[in-house]
């Protein structure tokens, strides 16, 4: 997780005069801050646009904060939040997002989003258009509110809890988001995980204690276990069908594929939930999980490879963060 301490950054507005409400009370307009990822947007083609769609919206002039390689999105939030606006949006990848929600989490400030990643994980399962910026900006400052779940997570027994948003995982697909090859993602998106994912189908199981809401643990010897808020993932594959953002409960995803043909028994599954005898795919559902692996694995949060662990705790926060969208996209 990136430091907090470094100075945000913020660039000079356009020339544009604060627009006021309909009855001509400045102190009643709206107004939105951008936190935004300079390396995933498109430069000030977007910035001008969206400074355009907030002066013909009736909002005034936003606040723009560009993140920093050594702040990625926690101090512009801050920044955003003091500054008392009325939506804070993340624009970039899931990183941005997933640090701009770590800040607005528990406040009832909305988050709106404009995706410019190649997941876009938490705007696919919620239907934000990950397409044309302009337009997802459209849907925020035209939107309504929802409340969603967030997750926090603790590594390693730290004092430091980490929110995630759509899911975190400890083994063979983190190893994947550690491992995609950035000049392939730049050509090709989101198939440069399925080359990763394919390379590293070769691996050897760690053995792994996994406790759901207190409850006596299952022993098991896998490749992966990933804890899900949401449903689909890179792809729009469909990792927890059940999975809703809103339930105020945790999907538990253990992956155990065992000898030559191990993998075949998770994809079967994976796809056919129907087979309950099938132990290379076991799912728990839950309020809380603690997660602990014999050696250390690679882990990742909502697509971010973060680094190794040995030991994962997580527990669901409901409806603990408030989005701002537009009810086509909610559909």
């Amino acid at each position: 997780m990136p430091q907090n301490n470094a100075a945000t950054q913020a660039t000079p507005a356009p020339e544009h005069s604060a627009q006021t409400s309909p009855a001509g009370d400045a102190s009643t307009t709206r107004r939105a801050a951008v936190v935004i990822n300079p390396m995933k947007s498109s430069g000030e083609d977007f910035k001008t646009a969206f400074y355009d769609l907030c002066e013909s919206e009736g909002w005034a002039e936003p606040l723009w904060l560009e993140t920093t390689a050594a702040d990625t999105g926690l101090g512009q939030a801050r920044e955003a939040l003091e500054a008392g606006v009325d939506v804070v949006i993340a624009a970039g990848g899931d990183g941005t997002v997933r640090c701009v929600a770590e800040v607005l989490a528990g406040t009832g400030t909305p988050m709106g989003l404009v995706p410019m990643g190649t997941g876009n994980l938490l705007a696919r399962n919620i239907g934000v258009d990950i397409t044309d910026p302009v337009a997802a900006s459209r849907d925020v400052l035209a939107g309504s509110d929802i409340k969603v779940d967030v997750v926090k997570a603790r590594l390693d027994h730290g004092g430091d809890e980490q929110l995630f948003l759509v899911m975190a995982g400890l083994g063979y697909d983190a190893a994947i988001m550690a491992n995609t090859v950035d000049e392939l993602k730049d050509r090709v998106g989101w198939l440069a995980y399925v080359e990763a994912g394919i390379r590293h189908l070769p691996g050897k199981p760690v053995r792994a204690r996994i406790s759901v809401d207190g409850q006596q643990p299952v022993r098991r010897r896998i490749r992966s276990v990933m804890v899900g808020n949401c449903g689909k993932i890179t792809g729009g594959i469909e990792v927890f069908p059940d999975a809703k953002i809103d339930d105020g409960i945790l999907d538990v995803l253990i992956l155990a594929p065992q000898g030559r043909l191990g993998w075949f028994s998770v994809l079967a599954g994976m796809f056919g939930r129907k087979n309950n005898k099938n132990k290379a795919v076991e799912y728990f559902v839950g309020k809380t999980a603690e997660i602990s692996l014999e050696q250390e694995q690679e882990f990742q949060l909502d697509g971010d490879h973060i680094g190794k662990a040995k030991h994962l705790s997580v527990a669901v926060e409901h409806e603990a963060l408030t989005i701002r969208m537009t009810k086509a996209a909610q559909a």
